[in-house]
């Protein structure tokens, strides 16, 4: 009864909330608005999202209305700008896409695909490929009033904006024009389609205590158990990365491996290969050789030739590092594991491998390390990393009343005590829940002369969650990963542009992992371990011995991780949206597989490509985490030599780069902060190629 009257008060919120029909009507004012933002129904959901489609229309019709001569840039590009990225309609854009993620009740789950289905047909529609809208834009970018001065930020924006507009076909025939609105309706309903599945996948493998082999009995005894007494694995990553790195019983890795590896196939192949001849289509008919160059024409590399050789330069320089790397292993291979008939690692050999080659060589056990990563101090220790670095304060609130007892709440304010916005931490797994980790932001923060908008942002993730005898403990992968992933939080935080467009993490993709991958380089640093590192039992930190080790073996494997991980799955991204609407998509897989992992035997029965998540929001641009790797250590270089803790050099990283958000051209913002133009001086360094 409680219950009922509850959701009927939250859904009569909504409802006068939406009476003023002004453009955002739920702003965040505090924590209960943050936990009020996601409707708890279906019915909710189908509510806000007509109300907010209403509102956004009211107010597209109101710009293209408006006489030409009338025209300025607040009335016209900035009222774009507002519904795009401030409008109701993108919160709840954003609030689905969210739920999409972490809501594991698959009712509820249905409604909110279709609804997010529904939102972005309207913007395709309405705004993407909108005529008259674009007229009325157009109108403005050409011949607007002589008087208005505009900033550089409102200049990048209307240039933009253009290149987007054409880039949507907006200057092809009506009959061309309606194709190119069909296949994005198309496409965006297949990449949600390729993701759910993946979010849904369930596969496990059943072992007896026998194949569970050089794992810890903690970890054993937290496992579900089948009727007969089997140990059940799942595809979570804590599970997939335990079992790999640490399980002696090669039949074990192996079952596990394909399990992960084929999560989503077969019902993910057809999907692809419809989802890239439909991007094939659309890159065609808006004038490109294919999507891949369609998609890459609004990024810093700008072309697929910029990229290829990128990638290569980088393929010639890490190959003698990378087979001295594979020699090593295979002159020391743990008992158990042999090489195949033509010399070759089996991939469900290969972390196992690393993981012995690592504990022998620079003692360093992955196990016993992550013992000094309680999950509740680590995350305390970066909270007040960033809180010294970046002059803020975190206050940690009630959660109640979002989707899951284990979800935290953070508030952030920064060095004046001005809310800056919230966090959500989303940690453990769960059935159902996107299995990897991510960051979205779900409310842009502004700023305008009234007034500062905070923003909202949430890390998603899959840790360890806490056994009976032990607290949750991270590896140290996984702190890395917790690092990267709230590094995009206080970059969503911190961007303060004021068009709204840009703010959040609405940055270039191939420059929307820089700072992320530039804070995962604090947990390299002998200070920083020794001050965030606390045994769970006895309250050590990690020793002098351990931690300097530890940073020795950072470039143990870093040529075999450029090669057979980063630029492997860039090549991927890549080739499978180049020229060419029917591609056979297992057989490209082999061809790269036999080209850029030559010391990693292929395995026919691996689909990875069925659940590369990536595919969908990076398309052809998953490369864009090496380029933004060598931006994010040369900063990183410059701003060690200032001190990592350093408040002042700080406050000029915010202002030069996070504050802008993706208003100003990055290769501009890092050279405003180096002073220089960037270069791969620090990048080659830290793979160990330049010392």
């Amino acid at each position: 009864m409680l219950a009922t009257l509850l959701l009927s008060l939250y859904g009569m919120f909504w409802m006068n909330a939406k009476s003023n029909d002004t453009l955002l009507n739920f702003k965040i004012n505090n924590s209960r608005d943050v936990i009020n933002l996601f409707p708890k129904t279906g019915r909710h959901i189908e509510s806000q999202v007509n109300q907010s489609i209403k509102s956004a229309r009211k107010h597209l019709a109101a710009i293209i209305e408006l006489a030409d001569d009338q025209r300025t840039f607040a009335n016209t590009a900035k009222a774009l700008d507002n519904v795009q990225a401030m409008s109701d309609l993108a919160v709840i854009n954003q609030v689905l896409k969210v739920m999409s993620l972490v809501n594991t009740d698959k009712n509820l789950s249905k409604v909110v695909d279709t609804n997010l289905i529904k939102i972005q047909d309207f913007y395709v529609d309405n705004i993407e490929n909108n005529k008259e809208l674009y007229r009325a834009f157009k109108a403005y970018a050409h011949h607007g009033p002589d008087d208005e001065a505009l900033t550089k930020e409102q200049q990048y924006f209307l240039d933009e904006m253009m290149l987007k507009f054409k880039n949507n076909g907006l200057d092809l025939s009506q009959k061309d024009a309606q194709e190119v609105v069909q296949l994005k309706k198309e496409i965006a309903a297949l990449a949600l389609t390729y993701s759910s599945n993946i979010a849904a996948a369930t596969t496990t493998i059943h072992v007896d205590r026998s194949g569970l082999q050089g794992l810890e009995d903690d970890f054993i005894h937290s496992l579900k158990r089948t009727d007969d007494g089997q140990y059940i694995l799942g595809v979570d990553y804590p599970t997939v990365y335990n079992v790999m790195d640490n399980c002696s019983v090669e039949s074990t890795r192996k079952q596990l491996h394909l399990a992960f590896s084929n999560r989503a196939y077969p019902t993910n192949e057809p999907v692809l290969k419809n989802l890239i001849a439909k991007r094939d289509a659309l890159g065609k008919k808006l004038g490109y050789a294919s999507y891949a160059d369609y998609d890459l024409s609004n990024q810093m590399a700008k072309t697929v030739q910029t990229v290829e050789d990128f990638m290569h330069d980088l393929l010639a320089k890490t190959t003698d590092k990378w087979k001295l790397e594979f020699r090593r292993w295979f002159a020391d291979l743990p008992d158990g594991v042999q090489l195949t008939s033509d010399g070759m690692l089996e991939p469900w050999n290969v972390a196992y491998v690393k993981n012995h080659y690592k504990k022998k060589h620079f003692n360093i056990d992955e196990e016993l390390l992550a013992q000094y990563f309680p999950m509740d101090h680590t995350i305390k220790g970066l909270l007040d990393i960033y809180e010294k670095f970046f002059s803020i304060k975190f206050k940690e609130v009630s959660s109640n009343g979002l989707w899951h007892e284990d979800v935290r709440l953070i508030e952030t304010y920064d060095h004046e005590g001005r809310m800056l916005g919230y966090i959500v931490l989303d940690l453990y797994p769960r059935a159902g829940k996107y299995t990897h980790a991510c960051c979205e932001h779900i409310i842009v923060g502004t700023t305008s002369n009234k007034e500062s908008t905070p923003g909202f942002a949430i890390v998603v993730a899959n840790f360890p969650k806490a056994t009976e005898s032990k607290p949750s403990l991270l590896t140290f992968n996984d702190a890395s990963t917790f690092f990267h992933e709230f590094g995009h939080t206080l970059h969503a935080l911190f961007a303060r542009p004021h068009m709204s467009t840009y703010g959040g993490l609405n940055v270039k993709i191939d420059f929307a992992e820089m700072p992320s991958q530039m804070l995962e380089e604090w947990l390299w640093d002998k200070d920083i371990l020794k001050g965030i590192t606390r045994h769970y039992k006895t309250g050590e930190p990690l020793s002098d011995e351990t931690i300097d080790n530890l940073i020795a073996s950072k470039t143990f494997d870093s040529g075999s991780f450029l090669q057979n991980r980063l630029l492997f799955y860039a090549y991927i991204s890549l080739e499978l949206f180049k020229e060419g609407a029917q591609k056979d998509v297992h057989q490209m897989y082999k061809e790269l597989c036999h080209t850029h992992k030559k010391m990693v035997a292929y395995e026919p029965q691996d689909h990875m490509y069925t659940s590369f998540g990536h595919l969908t929001e990076y398309g052809a641009k998953y490369y864009g985490y090496g380029w933004s790797k060598v931006f994010a250590l040369d900063l990183f270089a410059q701003i060690k030599k200032h001190g990592l803790l350093n408040p002042e050099i700080g406050k000029k990283y915010v202002h030069d780069i996070l504050s802008k958000g993706g208003g100003q051209d990055p290769m501009e913002l890092l050279e405003n902060f180096l002073g220089r133009k960037p270069n791969q001086e620090a990048f080659l360094q830290d793979l160990g190629l330049n010392k």
